[in-house]
């Protein structure tokens, strides 16, 4: 249990000595992982990105990595932030057919990410190992569904789609970041020993939100826009 009371499911908040003894030893966990990599590798996902996925799930679930989100918000929004726009991407390419409106789908990530940055959303997430889970699967179901979704539309909705989500992650990182007080109770009492007030902690974890990751939204929408405008690489003849 850490200082405060809270119990989230990587346990509490570790000091910096104690964090590289902090593995997550969950056999249910590795088990699930090592199944969704198996089925992955015999299907048609490329190889190298089922990998790629399992190394993001290594890191965020099994690594020292999860028990340092216990200790910094800031820590929990790169956690975030990697289930997103990386290990979302990758299970976006696994089989089937996604069906639904792209408008939907970026409207269904946007309310599930600013739903669980409620305090009391958040709060209760890292209270109960059930709301933790939930807290994870909506946000990588949501995200994965977005991009799979976007794989499928053209080059202008799409762009449209990326812009938006740029412009809602930069407005909730701009919030956490100019926000006069701290705003999430678990980690009131766990970032000092790592040299972070939480308000200082909460202010990194805004502009995580606000710069690298509205970037890479930013980022997807100009290459689908390169590809828009981009001339024809065959012209055709003139008749």
């Amino acid at each position: 249990m850490s200082d405060i009371g809270w119990i989230p499911y990587c346990g509490g908040a570790p000091a910096p000595a104690q964090l590289l003894s902090r593995w997550n030893g969950d056999p249910f966990l590795i088990l699930l992982l090592l199944a969704a990599a198996a089925w992955a590798w015999r299907s048609h996902v490329p190889r190298g990105w089922t990998l790629a996925g399992l190394l993001c799930a290594f890191l965020l679930f099994i690594s020292p990595f999860c028990a340092l989100t216990s200790a910094l918000f800031s820590a929990r929004t790169v956690h975030h932030m990697l289930l997103m726009l990386v290990l979302a991407p990758i299970l976006s390419l696994w089989p089937g057919k996604v069906r639904g409106s792209l408008l939907l789908g970026t409207l269904v990530q946007t309310l599930v990410l600013w739903f669980w940055h409620a305090p009391a959303a958040y709060a209760a997430a890292l209270s109960h190992d059930g709301i933790y889970w939930l807290m994870q699967a909506t946000i990588l179901a949501s995200a994965a569904l977005f991009w799979a979704r976007l794989r499928q539309a053209s080059a202008i909705p799409a762009t449209g789609a990326l812009l938006f989500s740029m412009m809602q992650m930069g407005l909730l990182g701009a919030l956490l970041t100019f926000a006069p007080s701290t705003l999430y109770a678990p980690h009131w009492l766990s970032t000092q020993p790592w040299g972070l007030s939480p308000l200082e902690d909460q202010q990194l974890a805004g502009l995580v939100m606000w710069v690298p990751a509205a970037g890479v939204y930013l980022a997807a929408a100009l290459l689908r826009m390169s590809r828009l405008i981009a001339p024809d690489p065959a012209p055709r003849a003139m008749v």
